[in-house]
């Protein structure tokens, strides 16, 4: 299977090195996509450079931040465009354990589409959180799959993976959302698209170096649209804006 990691980075010169190092040695054969913000640090021009040791690792530059969401979909065509055959996303700043990388890829084999890192089911561990935070990340997660029915117990989750054969049937352009609504409004649009998803249980860790890029609008705007996506699953689609089957519409703009 030709796998391709999307690693988006905004100043992550020291932890870099050491995500392309792990994520070589757990994924030898695929290639890594480091989407780089215009990071100030340098955090691109060490990734260039260690690609040219480790191999298979490209770098496309943005002039700005443009969002988590945004580097995602950016990652994904350019995927798309070269043939690769999964798509995986993960954070570069080593809360997502490369060591699990092969069992996230492992089920598309299988013929799954779409393979969720998960903490909130059997195996699943949060090691450093306090109760509130868990119970706020707890509460959101079964909130959405109660208004979306996504039958997924971490829909917040950042580490998945997605078979390309899903990303070509929806519209990666009707994807708005950032942050955890991203994550969020991926899995609603995979299930509308009919995708066979699963989850394996992760160790979730908080970044150790770096600021963390997640912020309270960020939080407040995933469970707005997950109530307005709920709304719109009660009361149908509109005339004229039923799914279709090639193509599956995201929620408006």
């Amino acid at each position: 299977m030709n796998v391709l990691v999307v690693l988006p980075t905004y100043n992550e010169s020291s932890n870099i090195e050491r995500v392309l190092r792990q994520i070589r040695a757990a994924l030898p054969e695929a290639t890594v996509l480091v989407v780089d913000d215009g990071s100030p640090d340098g955090t691109a021009e060490m990734a260039e450079k260690l690609g040219v040791e480790l191999g298979a690792v490209e770098v496309v530059r943005r002039p700005s931040k443009a969002g988590l969401g945004s580097a995602y979909r950016a990652g994904f065509r350019w995927g798309m465009e070269r043939g690769f055959d999964a798509c995986v996303e993960m954070d570069a700043d080593l809360s997502h354990d490369p060591d699990a990388l092969p069992q996230i890829v492992e089920p598309l084999s299988e013929g799954y589409e779409v393979v969720v890192g998960s903490r909130y089911i059997p195996g699943g561990v949060i090691p450093n959180w306090s109760w509130h935070r868990r119970l706020l990340s707890r509460g959101g997660n079964l909130y959405a799959s109660v208004l979306l029915g996504l039958g997924i117990a971490d829909s917040t989750s950042g580490f998945r993976a997605y078979a390309t054969t899903l990303l070509e049937r929806i519209d990666l352009e009707r994807v708005r959302a950032d942050g955890y609504g991203f994550q969020i409004e991926m899995t609603y649009v995979a299930k509308q698209a009919g995708a066979r998803m699963t989850e394996i249980p992760i160790r979730f860790v908080d970044r150790v170096e770096g600021d963390s890029k997640m912020s309270g609008a960020i939080v407040v705007e995933a469970l707005g649209l997950v109530t307005w996506w709920g709304v719109r699953r009660l009361v149908g689609p509109a005339p004229g804006r039923r799914l279709g089957a090639a193509r599956v519409p995201g929620p408006p703009e």
